[in-house]
């Protein structure tokens, strides 16, 4: 089975061998600089607190990976792919090819772009950005082989319309956000998230991107201020309702 951009939600674990390579960073409490207000004022401590939250933002990084630079981020790759088998496969049962504890199908090839967003080595998110130009064998890119019925668990008549061949439409998929990402941040991440994944696509001529989201889209769009169209009918997939839509990478700012 082979799905689009849906975000998910998976539990993550920390290995002993990563917690040897990557230090601890101190905890910031309140009462860290709670102390600092007694002596200063509550505006020093309010600042404190927003640097704090600031600083570990700016620790989280955005990754471009392809077959042509991927030897320069070390294993990033695998780890994307073992990632994506935790969220796909051990979470979501997909059915979908897996070998040597990582996850891929037969769009993971030089066409594509990988966009990675990771913090100390601890993949939190990521989208696969595919052009509609592509043709690997028989497959060209998610929705216009569903529409050609090459893809038995997508709907034939999953667009309104032709899927287009175009190098300025690009398709996105596989889109996932981690548990690694607390609640309280998840939104900011999935905005930078959208952000690089535009960025990456107009940096490749793209000008639009079409993929298949949950139906609930419309909210979660309203939420982190990106405009998005249905081009297909709602349907099922393992239980989710589903829909294909599209959206100008004009329409995602970057912060």
């Amino acid at each position: 089975m082979n799905q689009a951009i849906a975000p998910v939600r998976v539990a993550s674990s920390r290995t002993a061998s990563a917690a040897s390579v990557f230090p601890e960073l101190e905890q910031v409490t309140v009462s860290k600089y709670r102390r600092a207000a007694t002596s200063k004022s509550v505006l020093g401590f309010l600042d404190g607190v927003r640097n704090a939250a600031q600083e570990r933002k700016n620790h989280v990084r955005t990754t471009v990976m392809s077959f042509r630079n991927m030897h320069e981020y070390g294993d990033l790759l695998v780890r994307y792919l073992e990632t994506r088998k935790s969220v796909f496969i051990d979470r979501l049962h997909w059915n979908v090819p897996q070998a040597d504890g990582m996850e891929f199908d037969q769009y993971d090839t030089p066409f594509c772009r990988w966009v990675v967003l990771h913090e100390f080595g601890k993949i939190l998110g990521a989208v696969r950005l595919l052009p509609t130009t592509a043709s690997c064998g028989v497959y060209t890119y998610m929705l216009r082989d569903a529409q050609k019925g090459l893809l038995a668990d997508l709907p034939t008549d999953v667009l309104f319309f032709e899927a287009p061949q175009n190098p300025r439409i690009w398709e996105a998929s596989r889109f996932f956000i981690t548990d690694a990402v607390s609640s309280a941040v998840r939104s900011q991440v999935q905005k930078k998230l959208f952000e690089a994944m535009a960025i990456t696509a107009r940096n490749n001529g793209a000008s639009s991107i079409i993929g298949i989201v949950p139906s609930v889209w419309s909210r979660w769009a309203r939420r982190l201020n990106v405009g998005a169209t249905p081009i297909g009918s709602q349907f099922s997939i393992e239980g989710t309702s589903s829909q294909a839509v599209l959206f100008q990478t004009r329409s995602v700012k970057a912060t």
